[in-house]
């Protein structure tokens, strides 16, 4: 069901959450906390007194007076309930050897507030050993792998269960915060799990555009991120610059673009000030013309490829004849 949504609402919570995102990194240097389910990993690191470590991409995701952590995690509400490794390389697999622990969370996101409520915390050497003989077999180009808990209780590890939140962790304040603007930005919005992936960032883009949010995602077949009080159903694409990424564009996907959206929405964000600074259309039949294109030439270039993906970049805008809808004062 449609539901009018007050802009000038939705971007004074905004505001709110910019303050709070501000404050967070003048006190801990950790930026961009709203990205890619990134606000989880506070939580994690609240509740077992870890410290972030400041701007970790590529590097890990915090440390102790014993070493430093990898946090996976994944969330009660998700539809997969085991722990990924995405695109990992004998690299990524060796490096995990100099982990103190990889810390495998599972997040209670059911109530108003979400909790860290059990973990595994697996040595990092074990865990390195592990996927080094777990990957050995594996056959899929993306090189994923998904751990479940079984697999982690074959190799002798209980799950350490958490019967109270962590009021003096050192993130708690912020934390309180966050989720209780975030509770209310989803009621008034109608939108739910807006922590999760770029879910905040497809509110803002349909505030801007006069949409609501799809709230039930999950990569389906005919699923949609967004939609109108007409029915039109619209892909959302989001990125920090002039470069869109699909990713696992098999036949179905890009069949399901043009058989159920009415239009592709190409946004450009500003992950810090929480801001949508520009927002192109195109319609899916150009949009999925180009990709199959491109796919086609990659696979030409490269003849085995890990993972069915290609960009669209902004000398593509005049191929895909996309039309500018909004763009920032």
């Amino acid at each position: 069901m449609f539901k009018n949504i007050d802009k000038k609402k939705i971007l004074a919570f905004r505001d709110k959450l910019v303050k709070i995102q501000h404050s967070f990194f003048q006190k801990y240097g950790v930026n961009d906390i709203f990205s890619n389910s990134k606000v989880y990993e506070v939580l994690v690191a609240n509740q077992l007194n870890h410290e972030l470590i400041k701007g970790h991409s590529g590097s890990r995701d915090a440390r102790n007076e014993n070493g430093e952590f990898e946090y996976k995690h994944y969330k009660e509400s998700s539809s997969n309930h085991t722990w990924t490794f995405n695109d990992f390389s004998d690299t990524t697999i060796e490096k995990l050897k100099s982990a103190h622990a990889v810390i495998f969370a599972h997040i209670d996101d059911t109530s108003s507030i979400p909790i860290l409520d059990w973990y595994y915390e697996i040595p990092g050497p074990v865990m390195s050993e592990y996927l080094a003989q777990k990957t050995l077999s594996i056959k899929n180009k993306r090189k994923m792998v998904n751990i479940s808990r079984s697999q982690l209780e074959s190799l002798g590890f209980k799950p350490i269960k958490i019967s109270s939140i962590n009021k003096t962790g050192p993130y708690y304040k912020e934390l309180l915060e966050i989720f209780e603007t975030i509770k209310q930005m989803e009621k008034e919005s109608g939108t739910q799990g807006l922590l999760t992936s770029n879910k905040i960032f497809e509110l803002l883009t349909a505030a801007e555009l006069g949409h609501n949010v799809n709230s039930e995602q999950g990569g389906r077949e005919g699923c949609h991120d967004a939609f109108d009080k007409e029915g039109r159903k619209f892909e959302y694409k989001i990125s920090k610059n002039l470069s869109w990424n699909f990713q696992d564009i098999s036949d179905n996907v890009l069949n399901k673009y043009v058989k159920n959206d009415d239009m592709i929405y190409l946004a450009i964000k500003d992950p810090l000030g929480l801001e949508i600074l520009k927002i192109y259309s195109a319609t899916p039949k150009a949009v999925v013309a180009l990709l199959k294109k491109k796919l086609k030439e990659k696979k030409a270039r490269k003849k085995v490829l890990r993972r069915l993906q290609v960009s669209l970049s902004a000398g593509d805008l005049k191929k895909i004849k996309a039309i500018c809808e909004y763009e920032r004062d």
